[in-house]
């Protein structure tokens, strides 16, 4: 009886034993942060897609929805004013670089709503960087549940966010890559945390693809790019220095009007963004959303130089009016969406050239010299577009970071403490993670500045 009351207990036991050590605990809530990510990232889509029936462009004719777009302004300051700063993406990798994670939970309820309300009603921005600080704020949050230390909680944090960026572009692989470097400027750095952000983005997607039953097919439909020759090589070098200056011109551009608005009272600021954008929907229906569903339609319609080239630019305002006004989404895929108009325009001048060659590799070129992600991005790119283009896509990805390694526009990326035996770099004191509409809240490293600890 005794020998089988200890066989009875053996598979509790057996799996106690399996999670009892630290590592093995480690790679549990690695696992836990992916599929709590997975879920969250199908709310959060769910929850924009109920936005988007009654606030998209798609619903409205131009005036009504300009109304739609100042009313949304007006509602982002007062939700700010009330439920407090929703944050971004630099306050995240900051804290991710200092604390190892997010500070606390208290911003999501000021995130959540904001960012629904801005990418739901046809603003610039996508929905990749709202979700990434949800996913990333919960790996966080589970971590401090099982008193982890810093290091493990940045692993845990990093695992959320690879998670939520699956969630939105289908790319595991990609999606756990470019989790990984988008907190440093020149190529990932905190290694350990590749395979556990590849497990969280695996998990994440399997969970999403299970809840809203999408399938795995590519997001995108590009068509057939046929055989790459040696002479696409010297094309993917020229499409990195194309992607480099796009990119320098729009982190730019951010920058100017930043500072334009700075002379403006922050309440007022995402009033004046709507108006904007409001006024640039009559210059191009391509300012306006995030540009998802529109790199398909460039991509497989027959559209003029003219006609691509006004989508590039109207993109480019409209997504840096977003950012710089105070509304909150992701620039990843509105550069994207940039990067392929100009690779049909590019075929359209020099018709000689594999025309999907050259939009995948300005796709990842443009969003390279933003984010800094060189590998992330090609594999973002070509799993998402379902094509076997690494070589010409890697080369201008490479090429774009090596031209705008001294250009930024996430001002908190830097290397790890102790990298290369050096000191860590504090974070510049004039860049300011607040938007101007509530308090600020400055991350703990400028805490220790300020007070002296």
């Amino acid at each position: 009886m005794r020998r089988l009351g200890t066989l009875r207990h053996r598979p509790r036991r057996v799996l106690l034993e399996a999670f009892s050590g630290q590592r093995q605990r480690l790679l549990l809530v690695v696992l836990l942060a992916g599929l709590v990510g997975g879920v969250a990232g199908a709310a959060y889509l769910g929850l924009l897609h109920l936005v988007q029936r009654g606030l998209w462009p798609d619903h409205w004719t131009l005036f009504p929805h300009g109304l739609i777009l100042v009313g949304v302004g007006v509602a982002v300051a007062v939700l700010t004013r009330l439920l407090g700063s929703p944050g971004d993406v630099e306050l995240l990798v900051d804290n991710i670089h200092v604390l190892g994670g997010a500070e606390d939970m208290r911003r999501l309820p000021s995130l959540i709503p904001v960012s629904l309300l801005c990418v739901g009603s046809g603003g610039g921005l996508g929905p990749e960087a709202p979700l990434v600080q949800t996913t990333g704020t919960l790996g966080t949050w589970l971590a401090s549940r099982f008193n982890f230390d810093r290091t493990d909680v940045r692993i845990v944090t990093i695992t959320g966010m690879a998670a939520g960026f699956t969630v939105l572009f289908g790319a595991p692989l990609g999606a756990a890559v470019f989790a990984l470097e988008i907190l440093h400027r020149r190529g990932l750095e905190y290694y350990e945390a590749l395979v556990p952000a590849v497990i969280g983005s695996l998990s994440g997607y399997a969970v999403y693809v299970i809840i809203t039953g999408v399938g795995l097919e590519p997001v995108w439909r590009f068509p057939d790019p046929g055989h790459a020759h040696a002479g696409d090589l010297g094309w993917a070098v020229a499409c990195g220095v194309v992607g480099a200056i796009i990119a320098t011109s729009f982190t730019f551009l951010n920058q100017f009007l930043r500072w334009c608005l700075r002379r403006v009272p922050g309440e007022w600021r995402p009033a004046i963004g709507g108006v904007a954008l409001a006024l640039l929907a009559w210059m191009s229906p391509y300012a306006l959303t995030f540009g998802e569903a529109q790199v398909t339609h460039i991509s497989t319609t027959d559209l003029a130089l003219r006609v691509l080239l006004l989508a590039v630019f109207a993109k480019m305002l409209g997504a840096s009016v977003t950012l710089s006004s105070g509304w909150r989404g992701g620039f990843i895929i509105p550069l994207f969406f940039m990067g392929a108009a100009l690779g049909r325009a590019g075929h359209i001048v020099f018709p000689h050239t594999n025309e999907v060659v050259l939009m995948a590799a300005l796709m990842a070129a443009c969003n390279v010299g933003v984010t800094k992600t060189p590998i992330g991005s090609v594999l973002v790119v070509t799993e998402m577009a379902g094509l076997a283009l690494l070589p010409t896509t890697l080369i201008a990805s490479v090429v774009a970071l090596i031209l705008t390694s001294n250009v930024g526009l996430i001002e908190s990326q830097r290397r790890r403490e102790g990298a290369f035996g050096e000191a860590p770099k504090p974070l510049r004191s004039d860049v300011a993670h607040d938007d101007g509409l509530a308090n600020p809240h400055p991350s703990p490293e400028r805490r220790r500045e300020k007070t002296g600890a």
